[in-house]
């Protein structure tokens, strides 16, 4: 197991978080009345060549972020015990012997950033320690269609139990690394961050794929980081007191957290200036929400952003958010922002495409004629 996933997976639990399933194990490794000399069992068998391995000490995995109180491991046995239900996986229990090897292969489906390695080495685990996991790529390497990129061996009916949990997670992971390379690619020198747009329940997952696609976390929640917005500053009575509000607070609590504060129009940055110039301020970035200008014919208009890099010129961090697309995003990051934020990175992910597939060949044979491998 890479060094991140052993590391998380060796964390101690979380006493706030309901560990559920803990005997999933016991439930899909139920005795079966199949003998192992079943037909069937001979082509589970069946060994496929091997292409050359990464071991975990050649991998250098990505590892995920860091979170007070968030229980990876609970997640995938959340996402385990959803599946398993009180009787375990009846279609294994009722067609694949107890003691049948097999051993299935990762097809990518379709071009993309493979990410959720490291999750699935730790799904693995979970579901049965003596499964055999090999992987050919690493996690943020690109993957073309129809590349096989690992392979798992072992007890047959726990790698099918594993398989579903797995891809969910890896298919989503990947998705959002995809799109996040291409994102932090054509914004540089602006860095790419998502925001806490993210599926309720998987904060750390969506945004561990992030890191993975080359991206950098933006706060992980409500609690890392301190950010005005618009709902703060209205009720606050305006930008100015909001901010001497945070000033105030962070002073009395004793607390070093970084400031990001949402401005909308051009005076709302000059008034934060104008506050940060005559006041000791904690704030470290100024959101520049919705300055970029959609137009009829497609393009786009910065003009209003550019000025309002012209006027921090450099004081602090600035972030570009509203209207970001994968069309967009260059012109954005010419102006000189520091950062780039994209909800749609885990909102509207697209899953990339991937299978795990005991008969390989029979496999690779239907993706071909359906184009998709």
């Amino acid at each position: 197991m890479p060094a991140a996933a052993a590391a998380a997976a060796a964390a101690p639990p979380n006493p706030n978080v309901l560990q559920l399933a803990p005997r999933l194990r016991g439930l899909v490794s139920f005795p079966s009345s199949y003998s192992s000399s079943s037909p069937f069992s001979n082509r589970l068998r069946l060994r496929l060549p091997r292409a050359a391995s990464m071991s975990a000490e050649a991998r250098v995995p990505v590892a995920p972020p860091a979170h007070p109180t968030y229980d990876l491991k609970a997640v995938i046995n959340l996402a385990l015990s959803e599946d398993a239900g009180d009787r375990g996986d009846v279609s294994c229990l009722a067609t694949i012997p107890s003691d049948v090897k097999a051993e299935a292969t990762f097809i990518a489906k379709e071009d993309g950033v493979v990410a959720g390695i490291s999750l699935a080495d730790m799904i693995f685990k979970q579901v049965d320690p003596s499964l055999k996991v090999e992987w050919f790529e690493s996690d943020g390497n690109y993957v073309h269609k129809g590349l096989q990129f690992g392979r798992v061996y072992g007890c047959a009916r726990n790698i099918i139990v594993a398989e579903r949990v797995v891809l969910n997670f890896m298919q989503r992971m990947s998705g959002i690394a995809t799109m996040t390379k291409a994102m932090a690619d054509a914004a540089h020198p602006a860095c790419i961050l998502e925001t806490r747009k993210t599926a309720p329940g998987l904060r750390l997952v969506d945004k561990w794929a992030v890191l993975i696609g080359g991206g950098k976390n933006h706060r992980i929640g409500l609690f890392d980081m301190v950010m005005i917005k618009d709902n703060h500053i209205s009720v606050a009575g305006g930008i100015t007191n909001a901010m001497k509000f945070v000033d105030r607070f962070l002073a009395k609590e004793k607390l070093a957290l970084p400031v990001e504060v949402e401005t909308r129009t051009l005076q709302e940055v000059k008034d934060l200036l104008e506050y940060a110039a005559e006041n000791n301020t904690s704030l470290t970035r100024i959101m520049l929400d919705n300055m970029v200008v959609p137009l009829g014919n497609g393009d786009i208009d910065v003009s209003m952003l550019k000025d309002a890099v012209e006027l921090i010129n450099g004081r602090f961090e600035t972030e570009a958010s509203g209207n970001v697309t994968i069309d967009t995003v260059k012109k954005i990051g010419e102006t000189g922002v520091t950062y780039i934020s994209s909800g749609a990175l885990t909102h509207s992910v697209k899953a990339l495409d991937i299978s795990l597939k005991i008969d390989t060949e029979l496999a690779l044979q239907v993706g071909r004629r359906t184009n998709r491998a």
